[in-house]
């Protein structure tokens, strides 16, 4: 493919509802800002924007919570996000809001072209309305029992203690938040957006176009929800506080949120535009600009089927990437912010960027370890200790080391000068190390095209680690102990120091070239180090050996990063626990009996237990049954084979968040036809204190005999 004129890169926009935790920053910030950085350091034409989602149910609760308006909610929260994201290094082209006048008009205007054309379709239904407060209910306007936990407090969209996406009709007493008397149903005109009439299109958009280059993840819960049949989604609300649907049958509704927010995009880049003199429109609508957005696994859906369909009929382009991450989990648990699980972006620029002096080297801190352990292929785990250990074991000892060594020397043996490079005294550990700079660049770069910034990252710390071997095994300090009868070093040893030396010194200044989009404020420190201009920087630099001149003088060595103690890890876990513990204090406890334990089914012989023939696998697809609640199909593939499967586990997960699960499976159940679907063996699952459905799973090889 050939290089795009220009690229059009955004973020999910964050909800302006409250404060965001680092696993927001894991999922969908810190990877953009380091593929634009890279993209910058090419001198690409590039446009890195996002912006607050400030409409919403989910604002309007929060301003109910503060005693507030929506108004006051979005913007302390606004400001806070965008305050908090620069302390962290996201570099924005532009931070936008969606409660801004040029947003809602170009909102305004997408949904006229839409409507306009007969893209969008007018349904009546029956929906919740709270005669009380004499308004239509959102669904987290409704609060019921989640039938699947029996958690009295779930809302209308989602349980948030088991986390099952659920819709209001499902739950048992539903009550208003507004007033907590009983709704009843009345009816209400909406528009549709009939994504059924465009399955085929994106099946083939996604499925087969974008087959070998968008993630594993992301491809499988697309299938997923095509394969499941796709139905009209509402694009208006009966809600006061968004963007109003313009023209007069539109009275009192506003565009759904999910329609209105990633218009943002649009809204901000023409914003952009204004500010810088240019031209928004090449940046939406020439096929030569590429589009990437980076979201968490919960937006897939929204960015991969609804925004693209949107987009299409409108006449914009569409992406060519969204490279989603899934979850990011901290200490054991799943990350929640209204448990108080979770470690906020603004809590930690708190504790480590604003209470010290040198916080920069903390922010980078930060940032190298939610890089190293990115969610990209599957949820990963955010620990203190994990923290402690590559701050000091990678960034301190590794990269930290290697620059601070080969400055002190070159400080001590080479009058704080780069040194001349003997190029006929070059031997096998001096032409490694340079074959090693060289390729290093490569492989960042391909890394980074490719959206894998773990194993880029995981590049540019190993080649330090290699400069500290080329180090130790060269000993400079050792050969500057050959000296002659007047205690001066030799000509031979001081042309090795020099080699080694510089060397080295190239190497630093790789380094910093490649380690820039990762951790720009220690490349800064660096350039500050060598006396050098932001121009060292460009990517073209990469992999050259003549980037430090020939008796140039160099700064001394300043501290990169530091250690963390034992005791700041203590402290940070006992913080998290109290945190959480004062939160929960707040919530009701149900004083419901213990669940009785399962009755022992009847003995059995060994014998019987042999009978039954057991392997581990791994679900490649799954899909519901259609007209059955109950039913998932899948495919488990088992290493030598791929199976059929049918398993009533639909109540508990969905199809789209099991995709790449290891499970497993009694292989030798007579097959069993249900709903008209041959199933051809059964999965183990085990039923947790909630009466909720888990995976017993294993992380051998596909095919693995259990016994």
């Amino acid at each position: 493919m050939n290089t795009p004129k220009r690229y059009l890169i955004t973020s999910a926009l964050p909800y302006a509802n409250g404060p965001k935790h680092i696993g927001h920053l894991a999922g969908a910030y810190l990877p953009a800002d380091i593929y634009v950085r890279y993209l910058r350091a090419q001198k690409r034409d590039v446009v890195f924007v996002c912006g607050s989602d400030e409409h919403g149910a989910a604002i309007t609760m929060q301003a109910m919570k503060e005693k507030t308006t929506p108004k006051a909610i979005v913007d302390k929260y606004h400001a806070l996000l965008e305050s908090n994201m620069k302390d962290l290094g996201i570099s924005f082209d532009i931070y936008h809001r969606t409660s801004s006048p040029i947003h809602h008009e170009t909102a305004q205007e997408f949904f006229n072209t839409l409507n306009d054309k007969g893209d969008l379709i007018i349904k009546e239904s029956e929906q919740y309305f709270d005669e009380e407060a004499q308004t239509f209910l959102a669904d987290r306007y409704i609060m019921g029992t989640c039938p699947i936990c029996s958690y009295e407090k779930a809302f209308g969209d989602q349980c948030e203690k088991c986390g099952t996406s659920l819709s209001p009709e499902q739950l048992v007493n539903p009550k208003s938040t507004l007033s907590g008397q009983t709704p009843s149903k009345k009816k209400t005109s909406h528009w549709y957006l009939p994504l059924d009439q465009h399955e085929s299109f994106l099946r083939e958009w996604i499925l087969e176009n974008h087959k070998n280059d968008w993630k594993s993840n992301v491809l499988g819960q697309c299938k997923s929800w095509i394969d499941a049949g796709l139905q009209p989604r509402a694009v208006t609300r009966d809600l006061d506080w968004g963007v109003k649907v313009p023209g007069e049958a539109g009275a009192g509704k506003v565009l759904y949120v999910w329609f209105d927010a990633p218009i943002g995009y649009i809204s901000a880049t023409k914003q952009w535009a204004l500010d810088h003199q240019k031209d928004w429109r090449p940046y939406w609508e020439d096929k030569d600009t590429k589009l990437v957005h980076f979201i968490g696994k919960d937006n897939i859906v929204f960015h991969c089927i609804i925004f693209p369909v949107m987009l299409k009929l409108h006449g914009n382009i569409l992406p060519e990437n969204v490279p989603s991450n899934e979850f990011m989990n901290l200490e054991g648990d799943k990350m929640s912010t209204s448990r108080g699980w979770s470690i906020e972006m603004d809590e930690y620029i708190t504790d480590f960027v604003k209470k010290e002096n040198g916080g920069d080297m903390m922010v980078d801190a930060l940032r190298y370890y939610l890089t190293a352990i990115a969610p990209e292929t599957k949820d990963s785990e955010f620990t203190w200790k994990g923290f402690q250990d590559a701050l000091n074991s990678e960034l301190v000892a590794v990269f930290g080391n290697f620059v601070n060594r080969t400055f002190v020397l070159m400080h001590k043996l080479c009058m704080g000068k780069v040194p001349p490079l003997h190029v006929d005294l070059l031997d096998g550990t001096d032409h490694k190390i340079i074959q090693d700079i060289k390729h290093a660049k490569t492989s960042v770069e391909q890394h980074i095209e490719n959206y894998k910034y773990r194993d880029a990252l995981f590049e540019t710390i190993d080649l330090a680690r290699k400069g500290n071997k080329y180090m130790q095994d060269k000993q400079p300090w050792i050969v500057a102990k050959q000296v002659d009868e007047n205690g001066v070093v030799t000509p031979e040893a001081q042309c090795n120091i020099d080699n080694a030396l510089h060397i080295c010194l190239q190497l630093t200044a790789n380094l910093t070239i490649l380690i820039n989009p990762f951790l720009p404020l220690t490349a800064n420190k660096l350039c500050h180090m060598m006396k050098v201009v932001d121009k060292l920087l460009d990517w073209e630099n990469a992999g050259r050996l003549n980037l430090l001149s020939v008796g140039y003088a160099l700064r001394a060595p300043e501290l990169l990063f530091r250690k963390m103690e034992d005791s700041e890890v203590e402290m940070q876990v006992q913080k998290l626990k109290l945190k959480s513990e004062k939160l929960m204090e707040n919530t009701p406890v149900t004083n419901e009996p213990a669940k009785a334990a399962a009755p022992l089914k009847p003995e059995i012989q060994f014998d019987d237990f042999a009978k039954i023939d057991l392997k581990t696998g791994t679900i490649i697809s799954a899909e519901k049954v259609e007209k059955a609640d109950k039913l998932l199909k899948l495919e488990v593939d088992l290493g030598t084979e791929k199976r059929t499967i049918v398993s009533g586990i639909a109540m508990h997960h969905q199809p789209e968040n099991i995709i790449g699960q290891k499970v497993v499976v009694v292989t030798n159940l007579a097959p069993r036809k249900m709903r008209g679907i041959e199933s051809n063996g059964m999965i183990l699952m085990a039923e947790d204190a909630d009466g909720k459905l888990v995976f017993v799973n294993s992380d051998v090889a596909n095919g693995s005999n259990v016994s």
